[in-house]
């Protein structure tokens, strides 16, 4: 590693692990191939465009967005997007509206008043737009819970100006079970999923994309019948929380917070300058109390945060850092922390090898 680069650095920095991100999106490309899936990775765990061009290079067939602006810097390098949130407001629905002509934009929404300034905004823009009808498989956040609901939605999309049906999308991001106790849950899902397919089916409006997926529950996407594409975010850095439920093997997080000690004085313990601002404070999937480990010692972990101060808890380490010693820290949640940045420094091989700026952040 480029020891005298990194120790130049103004920390805490967030790192990216470029060979990492190579492996983690082989391997998620060649699944999808291998189950017949398409692959629209969340670019809000990245921010970037630069990452999404690489997402595209290695398969995948589209993007998927949160925001606005996400949409806006990610039509520089796709030009196919889903919007997994539903435009509410004239600011919102104007700036969508004006993304490049070329791009096939898809939305996804639950409700009639949503579908409606969507049709209008559309009809002013002289575009059509797709529309993905949101379902709740158990998530109770978005979604329509009802096959009746579901029927009407679709139907008025199919029927309405400027729109085009194109199918369904939900999120189980309720699910962060282990792999190996996941069986019971996928099944559920699926189950219910079929409930929902085949109601619109025998109404005439077969779903074309069931799009679905998260990071938890990625390498068992194949198990949820219709499932047609998958939305994975995380999984390009992965972070904590996917290795805690198997998600991904310690080894393949890609993302790391850089961070100096600043104190040693209370025994036990240690202080780094990544606190809240820098890590994101987010309870573990399957802790609390903790919000993130060290990449070379996993640990030592994360056990208290305040907005500048994070504390390494010692007791399970003989390693005795001193002040001015740089650390690596892995979150538990990657996008949260990314958020909070400017800029991903880059490793390649283990040397710094450039920066990106983190341009898609903001509504």
């Amino acid at each position: 590693m480029n020891v005298d680069r990194l120790d130049m650095m103004t920390t805490p920095a967030a790192l990216v692990d470029l060979d990492r991100v190579d492996a983690n999106l082989k391997r998620v490309a060649m699944y999808t191939r291998q189950h017949g899936l398409r692959w629209r990775p969340h670019t809000k765990t990245h921010k970037t465009p630069e990452f999404a061009a690489l997402q595209l290079a290695a398969g995948a067939q589209g993007v998927t967005v949160a925001t606005v602006r996400e949409a806006e810097v990610m039509a520089t390098v796709c030009d196919d997007i889903l919007l997994a949130y539903p435009p509410v407001g004239d600011d919102r629905l104007a700036r969508l509206m004006a993304l490049p002509p070329h791009v096939r934009l898809t939305v996804a929404l639950d409700s009639g008043e949503a579908l409606e300034m969507l049709s209008r905004a559309a009809r002013r823009a002289g575009r059509t737009v797709g529309v993905l009808v949101e379902l709740d498989l158990g998530m109770r956040r978005v979604g329509l819970q009802s096959t009746g609901d579901a029927i009407a939605l679709a139907g008025n999309v199919a029927f309405g100006s400027g729109l085009e049906y194109r199918g369904i999308t939900f999120y189980a991001g309720h699910l962060r079970l282990p792999q190996e106790k996941l069986g019971s849950a996928m099944r559920a899902q699926s189950e219910r999923l079929a409930a929902f397919i085949e109601a619109l089916t025998d109404s005439g409006l077969r779903p074309e994309t069931v799009s679905g997926g998260s990071t938890p529950t990625l390498w068992r996407s194949h198990e949820v019948a219709g499932l047609t594409e998958i939305r994975p975010g995380i999984n390009i850095f992965n972070d904590r929380n996917a290795v805690s439920v198997g998600a991904c093997p310690w080894e393949e997080c890609a993302y790391s917070v850089l961070a100096t000690v600043v104190s040693t004085t209370v025994p036990g313990q240690a202080v780094i300058d990544a606190g809240s601002k820098a890590l994101a404070k987010e309870e573990g999937f399957t802790d609390t109390g903790v919000y993130g480990a060290l990449l070379d010692r996993p640990d030592v972990l994360v056990r208290g945060l305040s907005e500048e101060h994070g504390l390494l808890d010692l007791s399970s380490t003989d390693w005795r850092p001193r002040v001015g010693d740089r650390v690596r820290v892995v979150p538990n949640h990657a996008c949260a922390s990314v958020n909070l940045h400017d800029r991903l420094h880059l490793l390649r091989q283990g040397t710094w090898a450039g920066t990106h700026a983190i341009t898609a952040r903001g509504w």
